[in-house]
C-alpha cells in the first residue's frame, strides 16, 4: 500500500461531528465533494431521508406478532429479505417501518445490505439499522436503485471508519449529494429498471442455497433424511442459520448418556433428541478423528500487530464467507511480525475456522492462494495430511449437517461471547471413505455450485444495467 499525501483546509476538520484529525486520507478526500454523481442540480441526503423515531417497547406490548428486520436478514443489493422470525414479545427501543420506508445498516452499509419496505406490511427495525422516511419528492424506488447502486456503495465505503466494526455515521451520510431529478423522470427511470428486477427475482428464484445442495447430496450418499437439518434447526453458530427457528421441547435422557460428552456436558444442546439421532448415525457408521488426517496440532493464530503500511494482510472471522476467503486489504503487518508469528502465518490448503462469536463460529473455508497471510487469534488453522483426506471433501462434511451439529454440540460459553476450542475440533468424527468417493461426492457438489454461481453471474450482469440506466439518466 503506497503512502498517499493530500492537503485539506482546517475549515474541514469541523465540517464532520467527531473532529477526527486522525483519520486521514479517506475521510477528508472525500467529505470535501461528498457528491456521488455529479450533477448540475442536487439535494443533500439529508433533506430525502428523515429518521424515523424509535418507540419505547414493552415486553408483551405487541398485540399481534411483528417481524424483526436486522442487519443478518436482508439479502444484499436485492431488497429481499431472508430467514425471518416473527416475534411476540419484544423489549427496549425499536421502531416500526411502514410501507415506503428504508433501512440502512450501521455497519458496512457498503454492503448493499438495503430493505425498501414495499409490502404493505410492518416491521420491527433492529437497533443495527438506520430507519427513514423518504421525501414525497422522491419516489422510493428509484432512490433504492440509486443509493445501492455500484457507484455509490463504492464511494460510501470512504466515508467508513473505524477498525474491526467499520461504519459509516449517519451524520456523514445524510451530507452525501444526490442528483436533484423531477419526480416525472424519475419515475420513467423506475419503469426501464422494472423489467430487469422481474427478470433478477425470477433468476434468484432458480437458485439454491449452498448449503441445501451440500446437505442434499450428503443425506443421499450415507442414507439419512434430508430434513435432518431443519429437526436440528437453527443455533448459535454458522452452520444452523439455514435452517428452521427451534421450538420450545422437553425431552427425557438416560444418566448414562452423559458421559457420551468428554467433559459431561448437561448441555441440552448436547443432549437433545435431534443431536442425539445424529451421534448415534455417526455411531453406526464409519468414522476417524479430525485428530488422525492432519499433519500437526490444529492451533489458532495469534494477536496481530497492526500497521497500516504493513504488506501481509490480515485474515480474520468476517474474511471467512463459508464459500471463499474475501482477504481485506485494509488490515496488515509487517514482514517482521509475520516472520516471527509462526503460529499465524497462513499456507495454502490451510483450513480456517471461525473459533468465537455468535453465527459466526463456525464457518469454514479452504485457502487456495499462495499470498503470505496471517490470521488472527479467532481463527483456527487446520491442516490435512492430503494422503489420507481431501481437503475441500472436509470442507464440505462440516458445511454439511454431520459435521457443524458438532460444532453447535460442543461449542462454550453463552450469549455472543461463545468459543470452539481446538481439543474439540480434534476429536470430531468425520467420515472414513475412500479418496475417490470423496472426490466423486465433491465433483457432484461442485458441479452444482458452479451451476449457482453462473445464476449469480447473471444476476450481476442484469443488475450492471440497472446502474448503466442510472449512470445515463443523471449524466
Amino acid at each position: 500500500m503506497s503512502l498517499k499525501q493530500f492537503i485539506t483546509d482546517f475549515q474541514n476538520i469541523g465540517q464532520q461531528e467527531f473532529l477526527r484529525p486522525n483519520v486521514g486520507y479517506r475521510y477528508f478526500f472525500d467529505v470535501q465533494k461528498a457528491e456521488v454523481y455529479p450533477a448540475k442540480q442536487s439535494i443533500v441526503l439529508k433533506y430525502v431521508l428523515k429518521e424515523i423515531p424509535a418507540k419505547k417497547v414493552s415486553k408483551g406490548l405487541l398485540d399481534d406478532s411483528e417481524i424483526l428486520v436486522d442487519i443478518g436478514n436482508i439479502e444484499r443489493r436485492f431488497n429481499n429479505l431472508i430467514n425471518l422470525e416473527e416475534v411476540d414479545e419484544i423489549g427496549s427501543d425499536k421502531t416500526i417501518l411502514q410501507n415506503g420506508d428504508i433501512v440502512i445498516p450501521k455497519m458496512q452499509p457498503q454492503m448493499g445490505n438495503i430493505f425498501l419496505n414495499l409490502e404493505h406490511k410492518r416491521y420491527i427495525g433492529s437497533t443495527e439499522l438506520l430507519e427513514y422516511s423518504i421525501s414525497k419528492s422522491y419516489s422510493p424506488l428509484f432512490l433504492y436503485y440509486l443509493i445501492t447502486s455500484k457507484k455509490f456503495l463504492f464511494d460510501l465505503a470512504n466515508l467508513e471508519s473505524g477498525k474491526t466494526h467499520r461504519r459509516v455515521n449517519p451524520t456523514d451520510l445524510l451530507k452525501i449529494k444526490i442528483p436533484l431529478i423531477p419526480k416525472s423522470i424519475q419515475d420513467q427511470i423506475v419503469a426501464q429498471i422494472e423489467p430487469i428486477e422481474r427478470k433478477i427475482k425470477e433468476l434468484k428464484n432458480k437458485i439454491t442455497p449452498p448449503q441445501e445442495i451440500i446437505n442434499k447430496v450428503f443425506a443421499r450418499e450415507f442414507k439419512f433424511d434430508e430434513n435432518l437439518y431443519n429437526e436440528f434447526g437453527k443455533g448459535m453458530t454458522a452452520g444452523t442459520q439455514s435452517a428452521q427457528n427451534r421450538t420450545l421441547r422437553t425431552f427425557e435422557t438416560d444418566f448414562s448418556e452423559l458421559s457420551r460428552s468428554n467433559i459431561l456436558r448437561f448441555s441440552t444442546r448436547f443432549h437433545n433428541m435431534p443431536t442425539k439421532k445424529l451421534m448415534d448415525f455417526l455411531d453406526s457408521i464409519e468414522t476417524v478423528q479430525v485428530n488422525d488426517v492432519i499433519t500437526e496440532p490444529i492451533h489458532r493464530g495469534a494477536s496481530p500487530k497492526y500497521n497500516p503500511d504493513g504488506e501481509i494482510p490480515v485474515v480474520k472471522t468476517g474474511h471467512l464467507k463459508n464459500g471463499y476467503i474475501g482477504i481485506s486489504q485494509e488490515e496488515f503487518v509487517e514482514q517482521d511480525f509475520y516472520s516471527s508469528s509462526v503460529r499465524s502465518q497462513i499456507k495454502k490448503s490451510d483450513i480456517l475456522i471461525a473459533s468465537t462469536g455468535k453465527v459466526s463460529l463456525g464457518k469454514i473455508d479452504l485457502v487456495e492462494t499462495e499470498q503470505e497471510l496471517v490470521a488472527d487469534g479467532h481463527i483456527s488453522i487446520i491442516r490435512i495430511d492430503k494422503t489420507k483426506y481431501n481437503s475441500v471433501f472436509f470442507v464440505y462434511f462440516f458445511r454439511s449437517i454431520l459435521g457443524y451439529f458438532q460444532i453447535e454440540r460442543d461449542f462454550t460459553g453463552a450469549t455472543n461471547q461463545i468459543d470452539l476450542y481446538v481439543n474439540e475440533v480434534s476429536n470430531f468424527q468425520i467420515l472414513d471413505i475412500p479418496l475417490n468417493a470423496q472426490q466423486k461426492i465433491i465433483d457432484e457438489i461442485k458441479a452444482e455450485l458452479d451451476k449457482q454461481e453462473e445464476m449469480k453471474q447473471k444476476i450481476e450482469t442484469e443488475r450492471a444495467k440497472i446502474d448503466e440506466i442510472i449512470e445515463k439518466a443523471i449524466a
